[in-house]
């Protein structure tokens, strides 16, 4: 396992991270105890970064997280979690208000039986009105940074160049990270043209989803994907092309997107103990150059296709 500092915060981390999105049930129904000792097998094979939020699994995955965590000693992971997107019931709710943010903090740490987050994110800014995130979500994050209930800030969000928005509008120094998910996988790497500007700036970068939310995987795409049908059925081509040759997708998915030493870490997610160590086998293999080339050979014609987030 590699180890990279997330911009300048200090936090040198394992460049296979582990989301906990799926201990939410996000994705499909999941055993507790399987989704806690996956989280296990995450730390104990050399994972040091955690990422959740109250937004998934509307609560339950932090909850399950929770639980797994009184159990792992604090100095063997760094905790990456949310304000700002929420939910109950089925349906998504917003609130990025000084008020519900600073509550948001001090549940979340509740619920995941710590008495700090180090690393505190604005989940989704393009949901949100983006004065208000520079005007008043980010100065209340600051000042409980300023507190020490949180070591360092980040936002998140699907479109790149509204994190750069909050970056060039915010008091210089209070934004440390960016975590983008799809724009830097086998089918998109269009973080690559930001990083320049994100490194310049200071700011550390964080990936999610190399399977592109199961675009590139064997399973294929939720029915609920946004993205493009032309773009799923070259990923499904590509995917067949690998299997072919005896070479899942998933694991030449994996293995690229954690290999560019500019971003710190990438997150993948699953509640299986199983998969956390059949990602980290991959990861410490070697890079089939012959196979990423082969592959984006096939996805050529939409390479970088996108979708608004929902």
């Amino acid at each position: 396992m590699e180890y990279r500092e997330i911009g300048k915060t200090g936090m040198k981390v394992s460049n296979l991270g582990f989301g906990a999105s799926s201990l939410g049930g996000v994705f499909h129904p999941v055993k507790e105890k399987d989704a806690i000792e996956a989280v296990y097998a995450a730390i104990d094979n050399g994972i040091n970064f955690i990422d959740v939020s109250p937004y998934y699994g509307y609560l339950k995955a932090e909850i399950v997280l929770g639980k797994a965590l009184k159990n792992i000693d604090r100095t063997k992971y760094y905790l990456s979690t949310k304000v700002g997107r929420y939910g109950e019931n089925g349906i998504n709710q917003w609130d990025y208000s000084a008020k519900r943010v600073k509550e948001s903090v001090y549940e979340s740490m509740e619920r995941l039986n710590v008495d700090y987050i180090d690393l505190i994110n604005i989940h989704d800014i393009e949901f949100a009105d983006l004065e208000q995130v520079c005007k008043e979500t980010l100065p209340t994050l600051a000042n409980l940074r300023s507190e020490g209930v949180v070591k360092h800030i980040g936002i998140t969000n699907l479109t790149l160049s509204h994190l750069k928005y909050v970056i060039d509008h915010a008091i210089p120094g209070t934004v440390e990270s960016v975590l983008s998910f799809c724009h830097y996988c086998l089918n998109d790497d269009s973080l690559v043209d930001y990083l320049d500007y994100f490194e310049s700036m200071g700011v550390g970068i964080v990936n999610a989803s190399p399977f592109s939310m199961g675009l590139l995987t064997e399973k294929g795409a939720p029915d609920w994907h946004p993205a493009p049908k032309a773009l799923q059925e070259l990923c499904r081509k590509a995917m067949l092309h690998c299997k072919a040759k005896g070479k899942p997708i998933e694991r030449l998915a994996v293995k690229y997107s954690t290999s560019n030493p500019r971003i710190a870490t990438t997150l993948f997610s699953t509640a299986s103990p199983k998969t956390v160590l059949q990602n980290i086998k991959w990861v410490e293999e070697e890079l089939d150059v012959l196979l990423l080339n082969e592959v984006r050979l096939i996805l050529k014609p939409r390479f970088r296709d996108t979708w608004l987030n929902s």
